[in-house]
């Protein structure tokens, strides 16, 4: 076989994909009738050979008759709402159905059954490191719905399966790719942008099942946290990295009162201070506001100088 072989180079039909057509069928009640009749029809012939005897073209006739009829109530497929038939004849595919109700196809073909309902997928929990090299325990969970039959029977071996795996991959790709938390809020975190993530996921786990014909409804991380044995020391950097936000905030509100404390009683003439009983007067503030404890006020008998 040569290098120009389209076989060899996947140009053939070999590499052609399958895509979705609609199924050849018959309605079936008008061919269960007809069974029945035809049935009916054939056990008469055999009881008329029995009333004739020796007239062999009647057995003939009878069972010939019945095969017909079991060939009839062969080709009968019925289907459900929200489920297709994938018909495989001789090996090859010749079409889905999809419209519910009894129909009459090819009683040699092979119809397989593929649910076309939404259905959830639960991953499992991962232990993965994130873009920090921090170890974090995630899970998903992904709703899916297969839109084409063919490529979910003959792109790939197992369906459900095949899902599942490229699920997983895609969650242990996506925690690898950003950190648990971001410092300075300036990159996607796992769990300060939870929408943005979400949505990077869907749209990574679509790509990956598409050639299974898979649409992907909605994706949702289930679990997110660090994992057990770095957590305690995650949780004490957060009440940390809190404590100091906190502390910041307190500053920040202390300085603007003392600086409205010194601009009110400069403009109101209440009382005049030299900058060294200016920085006096910020101190004892600044200690009073942003003391954790209450303070304990000390009354001044004498002069403001003594």
């Amino acid at each position: 076989m040569t290098a120009e072989d389209p076989v060899s180079s996947g140009q053939g039909p070999a590499a052609r994909p399958v895509s979705e057509s609609v199924a050849w069928s018959a309605p079936g009640v008008r061919v269960l009738v007809s069974g029945v009749v035809t049935t009916l029809a054939g056990i008469a012939m055999l009881i008329l050979h029995s009333a004739v005897s020796g007239d062999w073209i009647l057995i003939v006739a009878g069972i010939l008759v019945l095969i017909l009829a079991a060939l009839q109530f062969q080709g009968l497929t019925p289907v459900v709402v929200q489920e297709a038939r994938v018909v495989q004849l001789f090996g090859r595919y010749r079409g889905t159905i999809r419209d519910p109700g009894l129909h009459w196809v090819n009683p040699f073909a092979r119809r397989l059954r593929v649910s076309t309902r939404i259905r959830n997928h639960e991953t499992a929990v991962a232990k993965v490191n994130d873009a920090d090299g921090n170890p974090v325990e995630i899970a998903a969970v992904v709703v899916w719905q297969v839109r084409d039959t063919a490529k979910a029977i003959y792109a790939v071996d197992d369906y459900p399966q095949f899902i599942a795996i490229q699920t997983e991959a895609a969650v242990r790709h996506t925690a690898s790719s950003y950190p648990y938390t971001s410092h300075d809020g300036s990159a996607l975190s796992l769990r300060d942008n939870a929408e943005e993530i979400t949505q990077r996921l869907s749209t990574e786990i679509a790509e990956r099942v598409r050639p299974a014909g898979v649409h992907i409804v909605e994706s949702r991380l289930t679990r997110l946290s660090y994992a057990a044995e770095i957590a305690q020391a995650m949780l004490r950097q957060q009440q940390a990295s809190a404590v100091v936000g906190a502390r910041q905030r307190i500053v920040e509100g202390a300085v603007g009162m003392v600086r409205l404390a010194l601009q009110r009683l400069e403009e109101e003439g209440v009382v005049e201070l030299d900058e060294e009983r200016k920085a006096a007067m910020v101190s004892n503030l600044l200690v009073v506001l942003c003391s954790e404890q209450a303070t304990q006020q000390v009354v001044n008998t004498g002069s403001l100088y003594q």
